[in-house]
């Protein structure tokens, strides 16, 4: 209640005139004022000394020595320039020549350029997107350079935030829902709410940027939060959470070419796309929860990608990204362990299929055995009615398996992958947006924030890719250019792979002969495997205020998701289907300092 009177009470246009292009403008006047006083300065320096220049010859030892010459020696066109200060997003004047050493020192006459309020509204904050930069990522881009190293400039983005995060059964999570985990009837934490305030999603970036020539462009980007969870870290007295590594990744452009590379950790190029298929262009949804929404496909990931526009219009890029895979099996089993004999075989196989983290990995999780990264091939059209693009993914799984009796381990690489879409459109007007992305494949679940299974384990070993389809479509309204409105639905859901056992049961995923009556009992067991997640989602942001000191933004956010349980049976022959429902609302506040 207290920012919702505190926004009434400011004047929006003197808040909207208070913005980087109003500051831009004042540094620019700056500019010229320091340039004119060093100007003047040095005129009086040499017209005294040429007043001065007939009496001024002092005999000294047998030496003359000019006072004249002692005052030219300290003239600001000799002196040494300091180009520590300057700002670089100048371009060298058309005079340059003329003031070698002003210009050095970064003090150019520039015009003031003209300012009005609808300039204003779309500087630094934009939320007339479907997917605005400085909600889902830091907006660095259109963010004035602070200060410059040599010939890079540097600019700083982000922002301070802090939520308040409910749900209607307790998960223990932080400011990212795991959707798959809201349980069943059968556990003590169904129905039991959770209450959490959180900062651990504050954001800061920078943006190191060169341009060697007119058409050749270098990027490095650096993106942190405090999503990070130490062995250390607790919520008892100083919620010491850790700094973590969002993005990190250079690129490289050359505009005549249309050429574009980039190598180091990003989203993927599964993720859809707002325009082309730049960086920091991703067609992310503009909500609170920092595990986004189910149906939304993405990973961040280490890549390296090439790409290639023709008039930015056309797009095509190909994508070489760290490999990772999740496995799920009907029953407990883990890597070393013994698979259930198939049907007509006396005994199982022992599989290996992960091996707990290593040096610089996390060695309280588990990595997979990876025999390719994974690819992607994705090609896109930006046209006066849209964005679009369709894709294609491939990716390879391996596992270790020692046959029944037998004393050498076989090697298993099974192939997977998909087909994807995206769209990003307006809907007859400006202030509303349409943007949709479909998944569907084998073996893709890892690319849903869900994390349904990539594979689960077939009779000899071997890694099966699981069939999945993930798919979301989102409307985003504008009414006002302070507030922005949206909704989202979305769903992710497994197919079956499983293979009979000697005992006559199923094993694998999706099968359909397990007991589940425990599933809606209190202190029940269930051994439900997820078929589909369905998920609703309504939010929105209102930009409160902005000016020289920043801007603060409030948001809120509902999700309702409803899971559903492959069928099984209570035990006498009778079908259960598990079901399980969750609810979550964000409060949200930011902070930009930076806009």
């Amino acid at each position: 209640m207290g920012t919702v009177v505190f926004g009434l009470l400011q004047d929006p246009t003197q808040l909207l005139a208070d913005d980087a292009q109003e500051l831009a403008a004042i540094k620019a006047q700056m500019r010229f004022l320091a340039a004119r006083v060093a100007v003047i300065e040095s005129h009086q320096a040499r017209k005294k000394a040429q007043a001065q220049s007939g009496a001024g010859r002092v005999a000294a030892g047998g030496r003359v020595v000019t006072r004249q010459r002692r005052l030219q020696s300290t003239n600001i066109s000799d002196a040494p320039a300091d180009p520590s200060i300057r700002f670089p997003s100048d371009t060298v004047p058309d005079n340059a020549a003329t003031t070698p050493a002003l210009w050095r020192a970064g003090l150019t006459p520039v015009a003031l350029p003209a300012l009005s309020v609808a300039d204003a509204a779309h500087v630094g904050m934009d939320l007339s997107s479907s997917s605005p930069a400085a909600i889902t990522q830091t907006s660095v881009d259109h963010l004035p350079p602070v200060f410059s190293i040599g010939g890079i400039s540097v600019r700083l983005g982000g922002f301070v935030e802090l939520s308040n995060i409910w749900r209607d059964s307790n998960l223990s999570a932080g400011p990212a829902t795991a959707w798959n985990n809201f349980p069943y009837a059968n556990s003590v934490e169904h129905g039991l709410s959770e209450e959490r305030l959180s900062a651990q999603l504050s954001r800061m970036s920078i943006l190191m940027e060169a341009n060697p020539s007119p058409v050749v462009r270098l990027q490095a980007y650096v993106e942190s939060d405090f999503g990070g969870a130490a062995g250390t870290s607790n919520s008892v007295q100083i919620s010491g959470y850790t700094p973590r590594m969002r993005q990190a990744y250079f690129t490289f452009t050359q505009k005549d070419w249309g050429f574009h590379l980039l190598m180091g950790q990003a989203w993927s190029l599964v993720t859809n796309y707002a325009k082309g298929i730049l960086p920091r262009h991703e067609q992310l949804p503009a909500v609170t929860d920092n595990n986004q929404i189910p149906g939304i496909a993405f990973t961040r990931v280490p890549q390296i990608r090439l790409g290639k526009d023709w008039h930015e219009k056309y797009w095509l890029g190909l994508s070489v990204e760290d490999a990772q895979a999740t496995v799920a099996f009907s029953s407990l089993l883990s890597s070393g362990g013994t698979l259930p004999a198939a049907y007509g075989q006396a005994g199982g196989a022992t599989v290996y299929y992960q091996d707990s983290g290593g040096v610089l990995l996390n060695s309280t999780t588990h990595y997979t055995y990876n025999p390719a990264p994974d690819v992607v091939l994705k090609a896109a059209v930006d046209t006066n009615y849209g964005h679009y693009e369709v894709f294609g993914l491939a990716r390879w799984f391996r596992s270790l398996s020692v046959p029944p009796g037998g004393k050498t381990t076989q090697q298993h690489t099974s192939f997977g992958g998909g087909v994807g879409a995206g769209i990003t459109a307006p809907l007859g007007t400006d202030k509303l947006q349409l943007a949709g992305n479909i998944l569907a494949g084998r073996g893709v679940g890892r690319y849903g924030p869900s994390l349904l299974p990539d594979t689960t384990l077939g009779s000899r070993g071997q890694l099966v890719p699981v069939p999945e389809i993930i798919g979301s479509l989102g409307l985003i309204g504008h009414p006002t250019s302070s507030l922005l409105l949206y909704t989202y639905g979305g769903v992710e859901t497994a197919g079956r792979e499983r293979y009979i056992g000697a005992d006559g049961r199923q094993y694998g995923y999706g099968v359909t002969d397990l007991n589940l009556g425990g599933c809606a009992v209190e202190f029940g067991t269930c051994n439900a495997q997820t078929r589909t997640l369905a998920s609703f989602t309504a939010g929105g942001w209102w930009h409160v205020m902005q000016g020289h000191y920043g801007s603060l933004m409030g948001g809120l956010q509902y999700t309702y998701i409803r899971k559903f349980a492959f069928r099984g049976n209570d035990g006498r022959q009778n079908s259960v289907y598990p079901a399980t429902a969750g609810n979550t609302v964000y409060v949200t506040f930011r902070y930009f300092p930076f806009q």
